[in-house]
């Protein structure tokens, strides 16, 4: 298997960033590995299992999206509303004791704190969600905001979400870095003009970063703090590789 870092495309740096967006599933937390034991879960109750490819094909799009790709792959009878309801049950049942912050992701966010750059996060992710998330680490409040599918009408790899969080921040898209770790968020933040960086993980590593700018080993990576003008923290946190 090609390593993901190999279909990304390393570019020069730029000007320095106005504002840092982070994708929150995969990126942020682990989630990714309790969205796959919730998809499992679903598809047995319904006489099938999910598989890699599956959630492959759903990882970074919003929730109706997802569910109807894994409707149209099963031939399911439910409805798309039935399954996000029915999975975010699942999710918010399974967080407990299993979520965790994904390597670097604490350092991080306190140097970009003590550096004033301002950050948010821009999820696939219901509202519903990704306040349980965030609620288990009380960590709402460290972002100026946070944008979900509840707040956009058209989901990554669509570039709307990023938009909408330049022009919240009243920022040229250009300016503004987001961190990805999925091949449809890389795809929606470079097309909305962001500096996009890809944090491929296991469950990521065949996916195509080639829209990103660039990519790295984890939110620890010396070359995410060169790009973001931060100083690393005396001990570096342990990157992941993907």
């Amino acid at each position: 298997m090609t390593d993901a870092n190999e279909r990304c495309e390393g570019r020069p740096a730029f000007d320095g960033p106005l504002a840092v967006v982070f994708d929150m599933d995969g990126l942020m937390f682990n989630t990714e590995d309790i969205y796959f034991l919730v998809g499992d879960e679903l598809l047995k109750r319904r006489g099938h299992r999910f598989s890699r490819e599956l959630s492959d094909a759903m990882m970074g799009r919003p929730p109706l999206a997802s569910f109807e790709i894994m409707i149209q792959w099963h031939r399911l009878s439910d409805s798309p509303e039935s399954l996000v309801s029915e999975s975010e049950d699942l999710f918010i049942e399974m967080i407990q004791g299993r979520i965790e912050p994904m390597p670097g992701l604490t350092e991080l966010l306190d140097a970009l704190e003590r550096h004033d750059i301002p950050k948010a996060i821009a999820t696939s992710s219901s509202r519903r969600t990704l306040r349980a998330v965030l609620g288990c680490f009380n960590m709402e409040p460290r972002f100026g905001f946070t944008l979900t599918a509840d707040d956009i009408t058209q989901g990554k790899p669509h570039p709307e979400i990023y938009l909408l969080a330049a022009d919240k921040f009243g920022i040229p898209p250009g300016r503004m870095v987001v961190l990805e770790d999925s091949e449809n968020g890389c795809r929606a933040a470079a097309a909305a003009g962001a500096w996009t960086v890809a944090v491929p993980a296991p469950h990521s590593a065949r996916h195509d970063f080639s829209s990103a700018r660039m990519c790295i080993a984890g939110l620890g990576d010396p070359a995410l703090y060169r790009l973001l003008n931060l100083h690393l923290p005396e001990i570096a946190p342990t990157s992941r590789k993907a």
